[in-house]
């Protein structure tokens, strides 16, 4: 995969938090697993450490694709953005139109998407409806139940933490 890969600077410091915790504290790990298991006799019949190998594969391709992604980031500085409109970075203040129930999401990169948190890709639907709207703006957007509206109410740039 090639291009760069749009991420906010809190979301490029979770990853390279989670490269450090994978290459320092879970290589180890899995390493001294694999040395246990290798004790307990013929690797063919052999089911711990067959797990352990798996887990190992798992572990170093997920070091593969977090370097690739750290390597193609680029960081967009949300506290230099400014503005009414919806882009990439900001927080939006939305007013369901028909329940009337205020919700506030974060625009980020595909990366760093985590509902719980309400950080939503910008590449996800509701994300793509809310592009380019300014506050006041209606914006339908689609979602599993049908088409629902709502009210862009505010426009904030502030960088999310952790």
């Amino acid at each position: 995969m090639s291009g760069r890969i749009p991420i906010t600077a809190s979301g490029l410091r979770r990853l390279k938090d989670e490269l450090k915790q994978l290459q320092t504290v879970e290589r180890l790990k899995i390493s001294r697993e694999i040395e246990v298991a290798r004790g307990h006799g013929d690797l063919r019949e052999n089911a711990e450490y067959h797990a352990a190998k798996e887990k190992q594969s798992h572990i170093e391709g997920r070091i593969n694709s977090l370097n690739d992604w750290i390597a193609r980031a680029e960081v967009v500085d949300v506290s230099r953005l400014s503005g009414d409109k919806v882009v990439f970075g900001a927080t939006v203040k939305l007013l369901d139109v028909e329940t009337e129930k205020e919700v506030t999401y974060t625009l980020v990169g595909e990366l760093e998407a985590d509902i719980k948190r309400r950080l939503v890709s910008v590449t996800s639907p509701l994300a793509r409806g809310l592009i380019g709207k300014a506050v006041g703006d209606l914006a339908t957007v689609q979602s599993p139940g049908g088409p629902r509206e709502y009210e862009v109410v505010e426009v904030l740039f502030v960088e999310t933490e952790e």
